[in-house]
């Protein structure tokens, strides 16, 4: 199972990391944190260090209740970051967390490498045109609504075979567009309550039926904290935790804020198969 970025094959059989870069003021766990070039070529510095295979950037809140900003607003902040890091490591793989498609069009001109859309297309309709044109690997997530409104009494059937579905229709789209590095998260947190959350954790392993690999982003997420009652500053074992589970279940990347944290559990993991 291998996805290509940029002319680089990254095998996946092996799960890899994808380290969060918030570059937003408001995001839950690490907003404001990375506000000058120094503070976030330190932290992406010890990212790669720490084994993550992938940078994942983000520009636009998607926590609860986010502010909205415009795409120009979004362009501005994420841009000048992309280059910055493609001079200062130019073997950089980065992903750019959007739902826009100008958005991913300009990043992926900039030497962004992976588009990951937390609205699995349903907020931009050239979002799937685009990544298809591009033939740069998508990650497709699942979300009920959007991040104004996406945790407002979120209600199904049978989450499991409902997100199941959505992916399946998405993913044909896409295979029809002739885009085939696909990536499916299912979106933990975003229009899910807790126990829709742990529901979906608990059979993350029916989503290998899709054929995609599963990117998980539990990292510190409410799921987590509020379970324990404790703050997403505290969550880091927590998140541990929930990860292993994920990569028991197939995982094949795990997003995080904690790189070495989280490759250590790939490490562990993976002397189960040996």
């Amino acid at each position: 199972m291998t996805i290509n970025c940029k002319g680089t094959l990254i095998d996946l059989t092996a799960p890899k990391v994808m380290g969060v870069l918030n570059i937003t003021p408001d995001s839950f766990f690490d907003g404001g944190k990375y506000k000058n070039e120094a503070d976030i070529l330190h932290q992406v510095e010890k990212m790669l260090a720490d084994g993550g295979t992938f940078i994942d950037i983000g520009a636009y809140s998607s926590r609860p209740g986010a502010k909205h900003i415009s795409e120009d607003e979004e362009l501005q902040r994420i841009l000048p970051v992309i280059n910055l890091l493609l001079k200062e490591f130019p073997e950089i793989i980065i992903s750019v967390d959007t739902f826009r498609s100008k958005v991913a069009q300009e990043t992926i001109n900039a030497g962004a490498a992976i588009i990951n859309d937390i609205s699995g297309g349903k907020m931009d309709a050239q979002m799937f045109s685009t990544v298809a044109n591009l033939q740069v690997p998508y990650v497709l997530m699942h979300m009920l609504g959007t991040p104004q409104t996406m945790q407002k009494n979120p209600i199904y059937e049978n989450i499991t075979k409902e997100i199941i579905s959505f992916f399946a229709a998405q993913i044909n789209q896409l295979h029809q567009l002739k885009l085939n590095d696909i990536i499916i998260d299912v979106g933990f947190g975003f229009g899910k309550t807790n126990t829709h959350n742990f529901d979906i954790l608990k059979n993350l392993a029916l989503f290998k039926s899709l054929k995609a690999p599963i990117l998980a982003g539990i990292s510190r997420k409410s799921m987590l904290y509020k379970t324990l009652d404790i703050s997403a500053q505290e969550a880091l074992n927590a998140t541990t935790s929930a990860n292993t589970i994920a990569l028991l279940n197939g995982a094949s990347i795990l997003r995080v804020h904690d790189v070495k944290e989280a490759v250590e559990a790939v490490k562990i993991v993976g002397q189960l198969s040996l």
